[in-house]
């Protein structure tokens, strides 16, 4: 599910962004505006980004190698960290440069002075449908966690990749929208300048946030404490099972967790008692997590005296 509403969302998001980059580009032929090509790269980079997003999840799907036995899912992780560098080069430090040249020769729109507030009002508009979209989306698997907590600890990047360049774009629609509507009624070039000074700022930050999230990903990130607590308790729930020892687990892609497991079992017990309880345990697991699809448990004889203190 949350694979098909990533998509989704990030198709919607190409759609939106590639109709405004064309009617933001031609805004900046006729006026000049430097909000205006801000803003034109900014839905240039973002569509790029939706692209990378797709190729991203594409390339996850393939098979396991003996190179690679568990699979390409976290290839996801590296295409929204991609992203990020993408948004803050091609983004937040071009809007900085073009700002700083805007205020150091600022000059007044001269023609074509109110193309440039009808194609943002059509942007805003086609953004807050892509906005919708990813907030609808991400709904669907979100349920009582905040959204600061979903960006957060989201496995799946694709989500809350777009819903932060959505969010960010929506104000950045809105700073150029000010910054370019000052200019005509003042005529004061500079505030064109700063409004694409506070564009650039904008995906700096969201750039930032989007590259401590991803690499928190790519680096290995392990169940959420939920499903952890359903690992347990489906592994504690059947016979021949005395308690854990430990338990370790990872995510090898947003719908892929390795569980590693060290059971205590009875010192009793035959070595085919033991591996039925391993059978029966890992389908235990499964049934109550369907994501875990790489199991490992090994048996073990409780010794408190030399068993490790807990984390």
């Amino acid at each position: 599910m949350s694979a098909e509403g990533g998509t989704r969302a990030i198709i919607a998001a190409l759609t939106a962004n590639l109709g405004i980059a064309v009617t933001k580009f031609i805004a900046w032929l006729l006026t000049s505006s430097s909000s205006m090509l801000a803003e034109s790269i900014h839905s240039v980079a973002d569509s790029g980004n939706q692209l990378l997003l797709l190729v991203g999840g594409k390339r996850a799907k393939r098979r396991a190698t003996p190179e690679h036995p568990f699979g390409f899912g976290r290839e996801r992780y590296l295409y929204a960290f991609i992203v990020s560098i993408v948004l803050f080069s091609l983004g937040g430090l071009f809007a900085l440069y073009e700002a700083w040249h805007k205020i150091q020769d600022p000059h007044p729109i001269e023609s074509w002075q109110w193309v440039p507030v009808l194609v943002l009002v059509v942007a805003i508009g086609l953004e807050t449908y892509s906005f919708v979209t990813a907030i609808r989306e991400s709904n669907r698997t979100r349920g009582k966690t905040s959204w600061v907590d979903f960006v957060r600890r989201a496995k799946a990047p694709e989500l809350p990749v777009v819903l932060l360049e959505d969010s960010g774009a929506l104000l950045g629609l809105v700073f150029a929208f000010f910054g370019v509507v000052l200019t005509l009624i003042t005529g004061n070039g500079i505030w064109d300048g700063i409004g694409t000074a506070a564009i650039g700022l904008l995906l700096v930050a969201i750039a930032a946030v989007l590259a401590i999230e991803t690499k928190s990903l790519l680096i290995g990130e392990g169940a959420n404490p939920e499903t952890v607590r359903e690992i347990e308790k489906a592994v504690l729930a059947g016979a021949g099972i005395e308690r854990i020892i430990h338990m370790k687990t990872l995510h090898l892609g947003p719908e892929e967790l390795l569980v590693a497991v060290k059971i205590a079992v009875p010192s009793s017990e035959r070595a085919d008692e033991v591996a039925r309880h391993i059978d029966e345990t890992e389908k235990r697991i499964r049934d109550a997590v369907p994501i875990a699809r790489v199991i490992y448990i090994e048996p073990d004889i409780y010794r408190p005296a030399s068993a490790p203190a807990p984390a």
